[in-house]
Formats: structure tokens, sequence, C-alpha cells
């Protein structure tokens, strides 16, 4: 099946034998916001510059929000907008952000992909996710060194229609959803849960 033909989230998941929970895993550490970035973030939304279009809410709020994180951790991780993501000789998916390894061989080659992040259509998490899900299971295919591995690395996700943020976990046989939803009226919480994926994502890349 396509994944595009998917319309339940469990209906992806049972697809791989992949099981499902909810809890609250994320664990928080204070992360400084600057009164620059607060002060951008706020007329972003003062000004609603983000109601125009899907792609402005990308714009103007998702890639700024993970780009501020990423600077804390860019010695280590990449963070890649529409990059394709190729898990066989013949297919790829392009998610629509996505965090990795930093690549010795350079910042133009993508290695190791950790964290993918996807943006909601439409209002619609639940395809949102299933989008997500696809993606994250294309990731930790494109890190598998055997083609007979039947472990893998968790693989982190995020979906996001810039004001909500919804944070998962993609295992070898289960996905577990972050209880807690977070938004971005309260930044500083929001900045601290993305911090920790960015945390747990650059520990699996540096074990692999």
């Amino acid at each position: 099946m396509s994944y595009n033909n998917y319309k339940k989230i469990d209906e992806v998941l049972r697809e791989f034998d992949i099981s499902y929970a909810e809890h609250n895993f994320v664990q928080m550490s204070e992360i400084q916001v600057s009164e620059y970035f607060e002060s951008e973030i706020e007329l972003t939304l003062s000004e609603g510059l983000y109601k125009s279009s899907e792609s402005a809410i990308g714009e103007t709020l998702i890639y700024p929000v993970l780009r501020e994180i990423w600077k804390l951790y860019k010695k280590d991780l990449q963070l890649w907008s529409h990059q394709p993501l190729h898990y066989d000789d013949n297919y790829f998916v392009v998610p629509d952000y996505l965090i990795a390894r930093r690549s010795h061989m350079g910042n133009i080659f993508l290695d190791k992909p950790s964290l993918i992040i996807t943006g909601v259509k439409h209002e619609n998490f639940e395809e949102a996710w299933i989008d997500c899900i696809s993606d994250m299971m294309a990731a930790r295919r494109s890190n598998r060194i055997s083609t007979h591995e039947s472990t893998f690395a968790p693989i982190f996700g995020i979906v996001s229609n810039g004001v909500i943020w919804e944070f998962g976990i993609l295992d070898t046989s289960y996905f577990i959803k972050e209880a807690t939803i977070y938004t971005i009226q309260n930044l500083k919480l929001l900045l601290s849960a993305i911090g920790y994926m960015f945390e747990q994502s650059k520990l699996v890349v540096s074990l692999s």
C-alpha cells in the first residue's frame, strides 16, 4: 500500500507491525531564548504573518524555531530543508525538514538522519503523522548498514502547524507519541522540548 493511501495512523503502523503508545517522554532542560528571537516570533504571531499559506507557516514559524535550536547543535548536526532522502536504490522521500549527523565529508552530504519534521497541511494532524512516520521509517532504512538488520536505532519525529507542536519516537517495534502538546505561545517551554529532541538525535547518531 502506498503511504498516501493510509487514512489513519494505526493503518501505517499495523502494516509494519509497530505498536503504539502515548506518554510523556520529553525531559525538560532550560533553553536560553534571545530577546531578539522572542520579539521576532511575537511579531510574526501578532501580525499574523504565518496565516497566508502553508509555505508561510514553514518560513516564518517552523524553520526559524528549528534553526534557533539547531544553532546550539551545529557542530554535530545538520539542518536540512526539503532534502530528498534515499532509502533504496529507486525510492526516496522528501521530508519538509530533517536533522542529520554532520558529515565529515562536508555540509553538502546527508549523513544519518535522526529527526524528521513534518508541517501540517489543512490542519490535519493525523495525515501529517502518517507522512512523518513514513519518512521516519525511510530514515531508519537509509541508516541501516546491512539489509539483514532486524533492529534499528530510534528515529525522532515532530509534527507542527507552526503554533501547535507534537512529538514522537519510532523504535524497532513501537511508536510513542508525547502525551503533552506544546504551543508556540509558551516559547521557552516549546524550545526546551525541541532541544530535548535535538539532544536525543545527537546521542543516537554519535553511537552509530
